[in-house]
């Protein structure tokens, strides 16, 4: 009876692994921004979401305010969208928008953005970034 046991353990180990795999996420799609201001780099990344209004914003330094909407359904309302904003005294004011269909091309330079220069209004300081997709669609 317990050689019996021994074998049907293997199989049942195996069909587990299989269940466990299949519960696994698949590997979704991300935005990464690469972002460059006062000669500190950084990437921020963005999963898809179903409701823009609840995307935060991501302080770059003590000026730029940026916001990665990322959408990859509904077909129709699919896309990616970037907003960098002041950050005033009176509040914040978009200073730089751009909007890319999904999926994105992508070059094999600067990812599906190109290279980015923002600049501060006030204080002459600069923002560059260039953003891609990771990931499968």
């Amino acid at each position: 009876m317990a050689a019996s046991t021994e074998r049907r353990r293997p199989a049942s180990v195996a069909a587990a692994l299989v269940v466990a795999a299949l519960a696994l996420p698949v590997h979704a799609a991300t935005v990464a921004c690469h972002l460059t201001y006062g000669g500190e780099t950084r990437i921020v990344e963005a999963a898809p979401v179903a409701d823009p209004y609840t995307v935060p914003t991501v302080s770059i330094g003590s000026y730029f305010l940026f916001r990665i909407v990322f959408r990859d359904q509904p077909a129709d309302l699919a896309g990616i969208k970037l907003t960098i904003w002041a950050d005033r005294d009176e509040g914040p004011t978009i200073i730089h928008q751009a909007t890319y269909s999904y999926p994105p091309r992508s070059a094999p330079v600067h990812g599906f953005s190109g290279l980015n220069f923002v600049y501060e209004p006030v204080r002459d300081g600069e923002l560059q970034y260039w953003c891609e997709l990771k990931g499968r669609p």
